[in-house]
């Protein structure tokens, strides 16, 4: 699958603005949220704020963003498959080829000092694991990028080859799943902890 769209959201911002600028130079297009997309914007890289691809603003103190179907179906569309294609059409989704996302700091949050449960909670991510697991669903399709030392690897391929290989988007799946199941370890167990008190 060429990539041709891309949506980059990221907490851990490290190589990031490097990673979109070789993206944008092999004519990929960016969508980005909040902080990431003012770190690619001011670098003077093009890039498509998600709420002009979803129609509908950032609610809710950014708690829902990423969740809509422009979105999602753009990452989960089976791109073989003539009944996805045609959804695509008649609902304006374009299909997002490669997502790079990685989930807000729920470990540092809770390592700080005298943090509050409230505090904790709102670093739960919810948009972001969506995304990480439907892109990982749809590897066939859709590369998955979780860890910022992956940036270099498949910016090389879609230079080379504007795709990525079929291993490597497997291989990215699973760390993208194991991303999320580390995450969603780490939250119950600071939950158990609380119940403790």
């Amino acid at each position: 699958m060429k990539i041709k769209r891309a949506l980059i959201s990221v907490s851990n911002k490290e190589g990031v603005v490097e990673f979109a600028r070789r993206l944008h130079a092999c004519g990929v297009e960016i969508v980005s949220t909040g902080g990431t997309m003012k770190a690619i914007k001011e670098a003077g890289i093009p890039v498509i704020y998600v709420s002009d691809v979803t129609g509908f603003p950032e609610i809710m103190d950014g708690r829902v963003k990423t969740l809509n179907p422009k979105i999602h179906g753009g990452i989960l569309a089976v791109r073989d498959n003539p009944e996805h294609v045609k959804a695509m059409e008649e609902h304006g989704i374009t299909g997002i080829d490669l997502v790079a996302v990685n989930l807000y700091p729920f470990k540092e949050t809770i390592a700080k000092p005298n943090v509050t449960l409230a505090e904790a909670i709102e670093n739960i991510d919810i948009g972001g694991p969506a995304m990480v697991r439907a892109a990982a669903k749809n590897f066939k399709f859709v590369t998955i990028v979780t860890n910022p030392k992956r940036y270099e690897e498949i910016a090389e391929q879609i230079e080379k080859r504007r795709e990525v290989a079929d291993r490597t988007r497997m291989e990215l799946a699973q760390e993208a799943f194991a991303h999320t199941s580390a995450y969603d370890s780490m939250i119950q167990e600071y939950l158990s902890e609380q119940l403790k008190k």
